[in-house]
């Protein structure tokens, strides 16, 4: 009876963390598909609309990256549940609110107050599952988890096209609200109860940076992901232009970009999953999708797409290529100790997230000398090398034990 309750535990902490993700990727990626007519119908210039937009979007990736260091220290000093509510109530907020701004000012601030939110549901809920799972099978969860999350991209493209911007904002932060009702059914994991009410140093981000040995290793989770976000925050986010740089005379829609990636992806994620369960490996597969990263970067500025079609087929083609965000935010996890697992699990993914600062800043530098597309193509190439070597140097954790401390 105690077997069957703990896999029914189990499995409600992998739904509840699936869904959460699901409507964290939808809520963080809806404003790369409404960017333009929403900035348009608040007065912006058309001739403006990119600059502003990726200023917004560099004010929800600051978001991102201030409440991934938040959320992940309390995760680790007051429960890894503590913040799977409070993330969730803040983005959902923030997102209904969104749909009633006037002006550009409220818009920035708002970007950036749901990015704060969005910063802590995916590393709080990859922890609790990869605590609470056999080391054998937690590969298996985490891919679930990730990979129902990413389809969170692919209804986020529909929405943002078939419905107002306004009320699209409106509904991410309904279905996070109606989330909650599902959390209730969670509980803290095991491991974490262990250390809880010891005298244990938990939740210390500077700790990560104290020690050169630990702070190497956190970097390299880290950067073993450059690849994913230059795709998803900057190809993704300006499809419109880089369609016209290359001389698409149809129109590209950003949403069905966005869909055609986030298929590729999500299938990849799953396959990414099943071949490091394979392989017994994560490095095998960094590998494996880095260079996949590679030649798609370059097939898509080097051998540009003709027609509508072809660039929505390199769209997904690219989606293919950095499926390995689940075993990302899994090799994180693994990484470090019951004391600090929450912190970098959930600044890891954010930090990812928040090179899209200095990719978009040498971007708005590079584009006036190199054009849209061969600053593209630099930029984007430079990622996969730098994700290479950091897959090179990081140490193997299939089927770690992670009941231990920092």
């Amino acid at each position: 009876m105690e077997i069957k309750n703990a896999k029914r535990l189990t499995i409600i902490l992998i739904v509840v963390s699936a869904l959460g993700y699901f409507v964290d990727v939808y809520d963080l990626l809806l404003f790369s598909v409404v960017r333009k007519k929403s900035l348009l119908e608040l007065g912006v210039p058309d001739a403006d609309t990119l600059a502003l937009g990726l200023r917004l979007l560099n004010f929800q990736t600051l978001g991102l990256l201030l409440g991934g260091i938040f959320w992940g220290m309390l995760g680790d000093k007051k429960g890894r549940l503590t913040v799977l509510f409070g993330s969730i109530v803040l983005y959902s907020l923030a997102n209904i609110v969104n749909g009633f701004v006037t002006t550009v000012s409220q818009y920035e601030i708002l970007r950036f107050i749901a990015g704060f939110g969005l910063a802590g549901e995916l590393g709080a809920g990859v922890t609790i599952v990869m605590e609470t799972m056999k080391k054998e099978n937690r590969t298996i969860g985490i891919t679930i988890v990730a990979s129902v999350g990413l389809l969170g991209a692919v209804v986020a493209g529909y929405v943002g096209q078939h419905y107002d911007w306004r009320t699209s904002y409106i509904i991410g932060g309904v279905m996070g609200l109606l989330l909650l009702l599902l959390r209730f059914g969670a509980y803290e994991s095991g491991l974490y109860k262990n250390i809880k009410e010891q005298n244990i140093d938990r939740g210390n981000f500077l700790k990560l940076f104290t020690n050169g040995e630990r702070f190497w290793k956190y970097l390299k989770t880290i950067l073993v992901g450059l690849p994913t976000y230059f795709v998803v925050g900057l190809l993704l986010t300006i499809a419109p232009e880089f369609a016209k740089e290359i001389g698409i005379a149809d129109k590209v829609n950003t949403g069905n970009a966005m869909m055609y990636c986030f298929t590729g992806f999500c299938i990849a994620d799953v396959f990414g999953g099943l071949l490091s369960q394979r392989l017994q490996s994560r490095k095998k597969v960094f590998y494996f999708f880095n260079v996949l990263s590679f030649i798609s970067i370059s097939v898509f500025f080097f051998f540009p797409a003709s027609n509508l079609d072809g660039m929505y087929i390199r769209y997904a083609f690219l989606g293919i290529s950095i499926g390995y965000w689940a075993l990302i935010v899994t090799n994180a996890s693994e990484q470090f100790g019951t004391n600090l697992r929450a912190t970098v699990t959930t600044t890891v993914p954010n930090f990812v997230r928040g090179a899209l600062v200095p990719i978009t800043i040498i971007f708005e530098s590079m584009k006036g000398s190199f054009g849209i597309a061969m600053s593209g193509a630099i930029i984007g190439l430079t990622t996969v090398v730098i994700a290479l070597i950091a897959t090179t140097f990081t140490r193997e954790t299939y089927g770690k034990d992670l009941d231990y401390l920092e």
